[in-house]
């Protein structure tokens, strides 16, 4: 066989060929139990009773399940504060790019009013609606050995079209990094300002293993477009935390980014002034921004998604079961008599 022929070409000992061809011959043309399938296995028979009881199951354990994964996202309290129109002037909004791209003042201010108390900690995100931070050249615009280490800074090869300036490599190079977040945020209540804790906002095997202690940012935003945030150069990649938290890109084109943590608890009725910069420039894709505040519950953020899921699932269970249970008892249907079954007269298989 043509098999056989490959297996001898590629082993020289007459030995391991034989064994090789008896093996190949023996499984292709024996009448053994194995080669026609009738090793023991379970064969269960779905009968009516075991298809009812298996959908109600599922829909004892799913329903419950749902019911308190929506009451858990229902607790957690979220303030959205869209702001890109907003925080462009009226005399400004019919040439919105032109305005980003500005050397105008770009200071807003904005008003947040909380509905609820919010237990610390509490998670300040901005959101970007229509940015395709999947997209595969954007993704790949990135030099993962150069922000590991710093021998490695040369390393710009994956990085075009943000990988040199002046002659000289760009650190942290690529599209990525270039595009860094720019928008900032300062918060006060009651006249006070609020701390925004910036630290430990990134993934730790993040910071220990994919940015390096020893990389310090280079001539990074030196070339004639500015794409985004500007960085220290006096501090590792490792403590960059913004920019570690911005690398992590996000696979859907809605997606929200950690910017820090308020640690300190908010009343209801309590009036946030929020005094931002608007200097991300979303309006030469007709994208937005917002400015989330939210806090955290036992399983996570919120979410109605995961509890509507079960609840459906759980009440589709729920309502086949009842179906096939009228239809069992207003027109049954006569079973066969599995005894007749042809592993149960010979359990042999033969």
């Amino acid at each position: 066989m043509y098999c056989e022929a490959i297996i001898c070409m590629r082993f020289d000992q007459n030995l391991v060929c034989d064994w090789l061809k008896y093996f190949f011959v023996f499984i292709i043309s024996s009448d053994s139990r194995f080669t026609q399938q009738e090793l023991p296995a379970c064969k269960p028979i779905l009968t009516p009773k075991w298809v009812i009881s298996a959908f109600l199951l599922v829909s004892v354990i799913f329903i419950p399940i749902g019911v308190v994964s929506l009451f858990a996202s229902r607790d957690v309290v979220e303030i959205i504060d869209r702001y890109e129109t907003d925080c462009i002037p009226l005399d400004s909004r019919s040439d919105k790019v032109g305005f980003i791209q500005s050397s105008r003042d770009k200071n807003c201010s904005r008003i947040l009013r909380v509905p609820k108390r919010m237990e610390q900690p509490i998670y300040v995100y901005y959101q970007l609606d229509n940015f395709y931070q999947n997209h595969r050249r954007y993704v790949r615009s990135r030099s993962d050995q150069q922000l590991r280490n710093s021998r490695d800074a040369d390393d710009t090869s994956a990085c075009k079209p943000e990988d040199t300036a002046h002659g000289m490599p760009i650190v942290p190079c690529g599209l990525i990094a270039w595009s860094l977040f720019n928008d900032t945020y300062d918060f006060t209540r009651n006249n006070q300002p609020m701390t925004i804790n910036k630290r430990e906002i990134s993934w730790k095997s993040d910071r220990d293993h994919k940015f390096g202690k020893n990389v310090y940012p280079r001539n990074f935003q030196n070339n004639t477009l500015v794409g985004g945030k500007t960085l220290d150069p006096n501090k590792s990649l490792s403590e960059q935390e913004d920019l570690i938290v911005w690398m992590r890109t996000a696979a859907l084109p809605t997606f929200r980014k950690l910017y820090g943590k308020i640690e300190v608890d908010l009343e209801a009725g309590d009036v946030i002034n929020v005094e931002l910069q608007n200097n991300y420039n979303t309006y030469s894709f007709d994208g937005k921004k917002k400015l989330v505040l939210s806090t955290t519950s036992w399983l996570g953020g919120k979410n109605d998604f995961l509890g509507i899921a079960y609840l459906v699932v759980g009440g589709l269970c729920f309502f086949l079961a009842m179906v096939f249970t009228i239809i069992y008892l207003v027109k049954p249907r006569q079973l066969g008599d599995p005894s007749y079954l042809s592993w149960n007269r010979n359990p042999g298989g033969h």
